[in-house]
């Protein structure tokens, strides 16, 4: 123990150094926000490949219960797929004239979990897919069972998604069988509890009914579970209706994720924030203009190179034939009458 004390008393000077250094880095990654952006992206990859490997060993001893989630699930998309051929079945019977089923179609890239929390006020989730994978923030993830949450973060080869379980996400939802919709949102505590606010009071809510995604964002297609409501409460002001809700992701042993890559509309999305912002609108208008001007220009340069090409076409067609009518073979004969040319062609 003597000698412990006299080497920290002989080296205070590098502990001391040290002791700043740490200081230094954590004051420097908490007050600037590109340092610190640099810091998470960094370490996404740093971490997520330690992640990765310990995700794979939990993987395969979670096997068993995946499973079993996976054949529950299965047998929940059964019967909503009898339900819906006889609710089809009912109304080709009761309908004259009927519109056809347009299927909306996204594309959806497969990851798996590699670390997650649960248990905090701002939890996330670690996938390993990225930007390389054509992930990018604020897109939606999903599972077998219905939705988990939006992209937060990505780096190359990595994402962080804020799931359903943090109290800064709110989600758009609506319920199925009224359609009126409000917001989901975490007020911690459990694991497969959230909770819709702002649903009006002369909305005719019921227990068990479905909460899903109503289509009004730019992240999810309408239509995708989210939970079941349990209990129906009122809010604070008593203005609308506050719902308990189970969710139907199993976030404790969620494995497989899906994100969702191509329903984001960047048309829609310019025009919205044109709306939340008109200081917006100039700058909007004027690269609109520059595009249209860039057209323009690109179209009357393909019409003057066809054109050019029209016109080289026309003088090496004259020249041919100008070339062909002076190779024509000529016959002159000569006698004592007056001299005639026969030209044959």
């Amino acid at each position: 123990m003597r000698a412990l004390i006299d080497l920290i008393i002989h080296n205070k000077h590098w502990f001391v150094f040290l002791l700043l250094e740490v200081i230094s880095l954590v004051f420097l990654f908490s007050h600037n926000g590109y340092q610190k952006s640099v810091y998470f992206t960094t370490a996404n990859d740093v971490v997520g490949s330690a992640y990765n490997v310990i995700s794979g060993i939990t993987s395969y001893l979670h096997l068993k219960e995946e499973n079993h989630d996976l054949e529950a699930a299965n047998e929940q998309l059964r019967k909503e797929v009898y339900e819906m051929h006889q609710q089809l079945e009912a109304i080709q019977k009761d309908s004259v004239k009927r519109m056809p089923a347009l299927s909306l179609k996204y594309d959806v890239v497969s990851a798996q979990v590699v670390n997650m929390t649960i248990h905090k006020a701002n939890n996330f989730i670690t996938i390993n897919k990225g930007e390389a994978d054509g992930i990018r923030p604020e897109m939606g993830v999903i599972n077998s069972r219905g939705v988990v949450g939006i992209v937060y973060m990505t780096s190359r080869h990595y994402s962080i998604v804020m799931p359903l379980l943090n109290v800064n996400s709110k989600i758009s939802c609506r319920l199925r069988n009224s359609e009126y919709f409000g917001s989901l949102v975490w007020q911690r505590g459990y694991a497969d509890i959230a909770y819709v606010t702002s649903v009006p009071r002369h909305a005719p809510v019921k227990k068990k009914e479905i909460v899903e995604t109503n289509g009004y964002s730019d992240i999810f297609p309408p239509g995708l579970p989210i939970g079941v409501v349990q209990e129906i409460g009122d809010s604070p002001d008593g203005m609308s209706y506050f719902l308990r809700v189970k969710l139907f992701a199993n976030f404790p042993t969620l494995r497989e994720v899906s994100v969702i890559t191509n329903y984001s509309s960047p048309e829609r999305r310019m025009l919205e924030e044109m709306a939340e912002d008109p200081a917006k609108q100039d700058s909007v208008l004027i690269s609109q203009d520059k595009m249209k001007e860039l057209e323009e220009q690109k179209k009357k340069a393909a019409d003057e190179k066809a054109e050019k090409e029209r016109l080289e076409f026309e003088r090496v067609k004259q020249q041919l034939e100008k070339e062909h009518s002076t190779s024509t073979p000529s016959a002159t004969i000569t006698n004592d009458n007056p001299i005639s040319t026969d030209t044959v062609r």
